[in-house]
């Protein structure tokens, strides 16, 4: 009588390594293919126009204020809120330290024009030479 010795069969195991492998490449591929998109704090309906311009990437980010519906200004991409007179100031202060500065106006399609002449003349008294407004392009 012959008997049937059986092999012990090794457990199972997971390569974790090559498993880490993967999965680096895997970020990696998605922080390559991800674009990233600067998202304002403020929801704004902007005007239309048929001559708005896409701003160059190779442009210096000019300083931005925005305008909401209700007239409120806020200052720069982290939305700070500000006064009129409070705004003279801080662009009075930006040009001082830089005199090549330029100022964007992101101004809802119904802010009172009013508040967007004072912020203009504002950047006049701090001797700001380029003052442009945001727009979107006409659907077609």
């Amino acid at each position: 009588m012959r008997f049937f010795i059986r092999k012990r069969r090794s457990t199972p195991t997971i390569i974790i390594v090559a498993l880490i492998d993967v999965l680096i490449v895997l970020l990696i591929f998605l922080m390559v293919t991800t674009t990233f998109k600067q998202q304002s704090a403020l929801k704004l309906a902007l005007p239309e126009s048929s001559q708005s311009e896409k701003a160059g990437a190779s442009e210096d980010a000019p300083l931005i204020v925005s305008i909401d519906p209700q007239g409120n200004l806020r200052l720069g991409q982290e939305a700070l809120p500000m006064t009129l007179e409070g705004l003279r100031s801080e662009l009075s202060a930006r040009t001082a330290k830089n005199p090549e500065l330029k100022l964007a106006i992101n101004a809802d399609k119904a802010a009172p024009f009013g508040q967007i002449v004072k912020v203009m003349d504002a950047a006049k008294d701090a001797k700001i030479k380029a003052v442009n407004a945001f727009t979107k392009e006409v659907a077609k």
